[in-house]
């Protein structure tokens, strides 16, 4: 089976394709030739997972899946929730969010956090929504050099360290990212 991945993020497209261990022929916007930014304007991670699939199955006319994804503070009101990438503006960087963010926690007792990934499918003319979260809480300084993103600062529950201390392979069995995945690939399974 062929599913073109709705993303450039090549930090993404590597860690899906070791989840799916070779299950599924994954192409990239880039091997489409899908070249432009697809927009992101939605006001939910969902919203937005739907807004990228769309567009590639409407303007390419592929079967594909999209993701988007967002991490969830308690004490924050649920920031940076859908604005994750951009927390710290629009040059999307990573230690520049993480930085907003512990900043924003520094006098918050409740550091309780979740990461929650959907991945919006549209195959055979439908489309199927996949939802997968990893609770945890926010440490106080960024350790590790794995992983991309929040990873430095976000402990998953039930572990000391942090998802960028985490090998990958335990990492891709437990992130947000892999429940995701993994509920889309067993409805794949399902539908061959």
């Amino acid at each position: 089976m062929q599913l073109v991945f709705a993303s450039n993020n090549k930090n993404k497209i590597q860690e899906i394709q070791s989840i799916l261990n070779g299950s599924i022929q994954l192409l990239s916007l880039e091997e489409i030739g899908c070249q432009e930014e697809i927009p992101e304007t939605a006001d939910t991670i969902e919203g937005n997972a739907i807004l990228k699939a769309n567009y590639v199955t409407e303007k390419y006319g592929y079967d594909c899946f999209a993701d988007d994804t967002g991490l969830e503070v308690q004490a924050l009101n649920g920031e940076p929730g859908v604005y994750s990438a951009r927390y710290a503006g629009e040059q999307r960087n990573s230690d520049d969010n993480m930085n907003k963010l512990l900043d924003g926690l520094s006098d918050k007792e409740d550091r309780s956090a979740q990461f929650k990934t959907v991945i919006a499918l549209n195959i055979k003319g439908e489309q199927h929504l996949f939802t997968g979260i990893a609770k945890g809480d926010i440490v106080l300084e960024k350790t590790g050099d794995h992983g991309f993103g929040y990873d430095p600062i976000f402990k998953p529950e039930n572990y000391d360290e942090t998802f960028a201390e985490l090998s990958s392979d335990i990492k891709n069995k437990i992130s947000h990212r892999a429940k995701a995945t993994k509920q889309l690939i067993d409805f794949l399974n399902t539908t061959k």
